[in-house]
């Protein structure tokens, strides 16, 4: 085992019993749940964190994610420190140990015993885990004084990365073939960084400025650049259920996700098709930039998404916007060709967001790509057809991988030669969209800290 060198002094902690126990509940509450009930832990986080302040919001939002992002390496070393199989432990005692782990690997500012005395606490308090907290006392303990070896980088390069950077061996291994290994490494760390917290201006309500300055006022700080006008990358937040939300002055939004939007670029008063818009991010930032004279159509399969779309564009103030419940992948709910522009961001396996959604990793399954591909191909299809000539559909997906990307926009272009790239798309109030040599926009987490998407913009002849 390697030894732990000594660490900086830490201010004197408190017992458990004060030492943010309420927070290490709430957080092992919402693992127990997204592990038990496949729930998504934003979700729950949204609804949990408003009964604490701000600075316990921070830290039971960093544990939750946590874990789950680097539940890989924490079994890896459970397993080993433990000396038990991770299949063996109970679901609730496994929880509280990833949770202990984790606050001694990462959170260093807080006093080891401390976290020991915790996580015993945790357990002492259910039924269900109490018998086993003398094995998290033990393993805890030995795990503040020894760490456990990483496997060998050059014998086992995909089982390194697996645990150093906490994915399912497949799926590292998946990295490793579209990417090589340095460039794998590179993006399977950036999954587990924090993303940055992004959102959109309603520039349909007041200038840049003049928002920025409300909001400031409210608290918020802002870092000093952004990629779009409509784009502000927050350094803190007092809370984003502020006053200025529910007045429609701003969207939480990724900055990636806003570039799908722009990179469509429909002209103002143009009639528009959002064809899998739940739950609304994009096809009211659509809303916005068509202005009050254009109209968004947005569809769904998804009805409680599509009432959530309704309800964001009202909040935005957005009245072009209308929602319809359709499936694309079965057919197009309107006539061909009908269209100014059209956007089809394809459900997909969503392994570019790993950064907020953690959980996926552990989720998805090696057959779910091909899945994904025969849905978003036919989507694609009858997507197409509503556009019309001289006009432009976008096709994108949250994924690194190359099959629901690049894969399914060269398939479609196989079959219709009235379709091609348009490597020369307008500009958004100045700033032209980043493309590559294929004429695609893809971001990566670990390149300017932008989720992983693909999209590709098509032009009908």
């Amino acid at each position: 085992m390697k030894k732990l060198g000594p660490k900086a002094a830490a201010p004197p902690a408190r017992r458990a019993a004060g030492l943010g126990l309420e927070s290490r509940r709430a957080a092992l509450e919402i693992l127990t749940r997204v592990e038990q009930e496949r729930a998504f832990a934003d979700v729950l986080l949204g609804h949990r964190l408003p009964a604490f302040p701000p600075h316990d919001r921070r830290l039971i939002t960093s544990l939750v994610l946590g874990v789950i992002a680097w539940r890989g390496r924490l079994d890896y070393e459970i397993a080993i420190l433990s000396g038990r199989k991770i299949e063996k432990i109970d679901a609730l005692v496994l929880a509280i140990l990833r949770l202990g782990l984790y606050q001694l690997r990462f959170l260093t500012r807080t006093a080891r015993h401390a976290v020991v005395d915790t996580s015993v606490t945790l357990a002492k308090e259910n039924r269900a885990s109490r018998p086993a907290a003398g094995l998290v006392n033990a393993m805890l303990r030995r795990a503040a004084v020894e760490q456990a070896p990483m496997p060998d980088r050059a014998r086992d390069p995909a089982g390194y990365l697996a645990v150093a950077c906490s994915h399912p061996r497949w799926l590292a291994e998946r990295f490793v073939q579209w990417f090589g290994p340095a460039d794998a490494a590179s993006v399977l760390a950036a999954n587990n960084q924090a993303a940055p917290n992004a959102i959109r201006l309603n520039l349909a309500r007041g200038k840049r400025d003049r928002i920025l300055d409300r909001l400031r006022n409210d608290g918020f700080d802002f870092e000093p650049e952004a990629r779009l006008p409509e784009t502000a990358i927050l350094r803190a937040a007092p809370d984003f259920d502020s006053p200025a939300y529910r007045e429609g002055l701003f969207h939480v939004q990724s900055e990636a996700s806003q570039l799908v939007a722009r990179l469509l670029a429909p002209p103002a008063g143009a009639t528009v098709i959002d064809c899998a818009a739940a739950p609304g991010g994009k096809a009211t930032h659509l809303a916005e930039l068509v202005g009050e004279r254009g109209k968004v159509i947005a569809v769904d399969i998804n009805h409680t998404g599509l009432l959530r779309t309704r309800a964001i564009a009202e909040r935005l103030g957005h009245r072009n916007l209308r929602i319809v419940e359709a499936d694309m992948a079965v057919s197009a709910p309107f006539r061909a060709e009908r269209f100014d522009a059209v956007l089809l961001d394809a459900p997909c396996t969503g392994l570019g967001t790993l950064r907020e959604h953690p959980e996926i990793r552990w989720r998805l399954k090696p057959g779910d790509f091909a899945r994904m591909v025969a849905i978003q191909a036919r989507m694609l299809e009858n997507a197409a057809t509503l556009v019309r000539p001289r006009r432009a559909l976008v096709y994108a997906v949250c994924s690194l991988a190359p099959e629901e990307g690049p894969g399914v926009v060269r398939n479609f272009l196989d079959h219709h030669p009235e379709f091609t790239i348009d490597r020369d798309p307008p500009s958004a109030d100045g700033f032209q969209i980043p493309l590559n040599a294929d004429g695609y926009l893809i971001t990566r987490p670990d390149r300017v800290r932008l989720d992983g998407f693909f999209a590709a913009r098509l032009r009908r002849s």
